[in-house]
Formats: C-alpha cells, sequence, structure tokens
C-alpha cells in the first residue's frame, strides 16, 4: 500500500511542476510597457482634497468635512454611544442625519486612510 501511494505522491507532484513550468513560458514578441508620461502643472487640484476639522462640542467630538470650502458632512461622536452623521445631501446646506446602525440605502463612506 505505502509503494502505491509514494507513486501517486510523485505523479502529482511532477503534473504541478509540469503545469507550471509551462505556465511561466511568456508567449514570444512581447515588448515590456513604456513608463506614463509625468503629469502636466496645474492638473492635480490640491483644493479639492477634503479638509477635515476636529472640534469638541461639550463632551462630543465633531469632524467637519469641506471640500473647496464647502460644509458637506459632519460626523459627531459622542464619548458614550455610536457615531452618527449629518450630510448635505443635496448640495444645499441642509443637513440630514444619518445612523451608521439604520437601515435603508447608504453612500459608501470608506475610509481610505487614517493614522
Amino acid at each position: 500500500m505505502r509503494p502505491v501511494r509514494r507513486l501517486l505522491q510523485l505523479l502529482l507532484v511532477s503534473a504541478t511542476l509540469s503545469a507550471v513550468a509551462q505556465t511561466s513560458k511568456e508567449p514570444p514578441g512581447l515588448q515590456p510597457i513604456p513608463e506614463p508620461p509625468p503629469m502636466p502643472a496645474g492638473t492635480i487640484d490640491e483644493d479639492a482634497a477634503p479638509q477635515v476639522t476636529i472640534t469638541q462640542r461639550g463632551e462630543d467630538k465633531v469632524e467637519e468635512y469641506r471640500t473647496n470650502g464647502k460644509l458637506y458632512m459632519i460626523k459627531v461622536t459622542p464619548p458614550h454611544g455610536v457615531p452618527y452623521y449629518l450630510v448635505d445631501e443635496k448640495g444645499d446646506g441642509v443637513m440630514t442625519r444619518m445612523n451608521t446602525m439604520t437601515s435603508g440605502t447608504r453612500p459608501p463612506m470608506w475610509t481610505i486612510k487614517s493614522w
């Protein structure tokens, strides 16, 4: 029984190695991808990045998010409880409260970078 198992293991390893060897070969005639050209000056708008102002109101931590100087979202974090958001959904300056625990469709608010 043991020699048969050893033979099956060797066959499996050799089949795997031959499959890896076939996939690692590059097709002929490939050329490296050239580097992209540099970005022209003035195309990156540094003011478009959101600015966050963190303040303390009473015991609540308040984070105000602005783009181009316009307030579009406020995150309120109470000392005990779940944070909630006040969002300007239509851009008219009227803030609507959004709880993180409520149901319904909400726009994605992923953290891209945190420190």
